[in-house]
């Protein structure tokens, strides 16, 4: 990651990459509602998997919030 340059997104996908990117692992929901912290270039998603389907269900806030600003912010990102 220290070799890439001018990285304008990062998306962390499951608790592995939280480890890794956030330097904890958080629970998920704690992770992925606390975006705003994180400004516009870090995104956590829960992993995807069929398993998450109660997840999701649990959160309708993910996709009403979360996903459109992720789906803006890669626009945003794929337009520059």
């Amino acid at each position: 990651m220290s070799q890439l340059k001018n990285i304008e997104l990062t998306i962390v996908i499951g608790g592995y990459a939280m480890q890794y990117h956030l330097g904890r692992k958080l629970p998920v929901t704690e992770a992925v509602a606390d975006y705003n912290a994180r400004g516009e270039d870090i995104f956590v998603l829960p992993h995807p998997s069929w398993r998450n389907t109660g997840w999701l269900k649990k959160n309708p806030w993910f996709a009403e919030t979360v996903v459109p600003r992720l789906r803006s912010r890669i626009q945003e990102v794929l337009n520059d």
